[in-house]
């Protein structure tokens, strides 16, 4: 793998655990994409089936509120792949290798709760059935090293949270605010992993405005909350405060727990839709300065998901480098200017601005960047699987 674009010191710290190099399947027929059209109240796919292979669900939001598409496993329970933040009116192609089996297709207006779900069948399909060796060794090299790097962000992200935690529960605040940001940035690298457990997401990462009516809010926000004055009406007692740590500790250790279990794997489409999914967290929160509402270390977890982005590029390059070098050298160059754009407010090592001393136009052009990269990278999954 060659790393041509700067990352931050931790990032390649973590890659260089490995040589990277990758091959995956590449296919997507616009013509046989299956459309998708989510509502706020329906989820209209417009087949019930399909071959099994590379899967191309074409999805337009065709409601009011912000939705979400997923692929999920017939236990209900898997997610196999999703797209994530699709305003009204926006239309994003879902790109997922999936096997012969049941599944549900599955919106989720307001990205809330259980969704509206319709059964999606995958039938046998003799195309897929065998693939040449050489590719089934590059497709399995870069799973393998993919879920190295996640492990590695993990074991990171239990070590500073048990630090967080301990130093909240015996209210030492200040530690705690400063071990904050730092913290978070190894779940903001491989959140859409997280994503993949069922509520483990929602359980540690939810904004207060993501929390339905009458549902408990836990995680990392809602100790950011009572951390960072002013939080007027959020004083909370010793016992809130302890069973809050316990919690985030408890959904940390419970992530460590999936990643590195025997069965976890990770393929190219989910590496690949994984990278756009962080794309796509940084242009619905991260450059709007609402993911973190009280501490305004946005920019950190900026960085963490372009950084988390990269590696899943980065593994996937030597492979769609074969099918697309223009989109290989797009997104060289993309990153890279992004990543020169947000170091004039810092970096992971020395720490960023806060979110609340950017102007407009800087917000602007920190946009304009992300929306320049976040085009080529939707391209990313379709040129490695296909």
């Amino acid at each position: 793998m060659q790393l041509r674009t700067p990352v931050s010191a931790a990032a390649l710290a973590a890659m260089s655990a490995f040589a990277l190099a990758a091959c995956v399947p590449n296919s997507t027929d616009d013509a046989k994409a299956i459309a998708v059209s989510a509502t706020d109240t329906e989820c209209k796919v417009a087949t019930a089936s399909a071959p099994a292979g590379v899967v191309t669900f074409t999805v337009t939001n065709d409601g009011k509120d912000v939705t979400e598409f997923e692929i999920v496993a017939d236990d209900k329970l898997r997610i196999i792949s999703e797209v994530e933040n699709l305003g009204p009116g926006i239309t994003r192609d879902l790109v997922v290798r999936v096997p012969e089996g049941s599944y549900y297709a599955t919106c989720k207006p307001g990205m809330v709760g259980d969704g509206v779900a319709t059964a999606f069948t995958v039938t046998a399909s003799e195309s897929t059935a065998a693939p040449d060796a050489d590719r089934e060794e590059l497709l399995t090299t870069a799973s393998e090293q993919y879920i190295l790097y996640v492990r590695n962000e993990v074991q990171t992200l239990v070590q500073m949270t048990d630090d967080f935690v301990a130093a909240y529960e015996a209210g030492d605040y200040d530690k705690a605010r400063s071990i904050y940001a730092d913290a978070r940035v190894h779940w903001e690298r491989i959140e859409p992993v997280a994503e993949s457990f069922g509520d483990l997401d929602p359980m540690t990462d939810a904004r207060e405005a993501d929390v339905a009516e009458g549902d408990e809010w836990t995680g990392w926000h809602a100790i950011e909350k009572n951390l960072w004055p002013p939080a007027e009406g959020f004083d909370l007692t010793a016992d809130e405060q302890k069973a809050l740590a316990e919690g985030l500790k408890t959904n940390i250790a419970t992530l460590s727990s999936e990643v590195n279990a025997d069965d976890f794997t990770l393929d190219a489409s989910q590496i690949g839709n994984g990278a756009q999914g962080l794309l796509d967290e940084v242009a619905s929160s991260k450059v709007t300065g609402e993911e973190e509402t009280w501490s305004h270390t946005d920019l950190w977890d900026f960085q963490a998901n372009v950084d988390g982005a990269y590696v899943a590029f980065a593994v996937l390059r030597d492979v769609v480098n074969e099918s697309d070098p223009e989109l290989v050298k797009t997104l060289d160059t993309r990153f890279e200017d992004l990543n020169a754009l947000l170091a004039k407010y810092g970096s992971l090592d020395d720490g960023f601005v806060l979110y609340t001393e950017l102007t407009p136009d800087q917000v602007k052009e920190l946009s304009d960047s992300v929306n320049a990269l976040s085009e080529p990278l939707s391209q990313l999954t379709a040129a490695a699987v296909s």
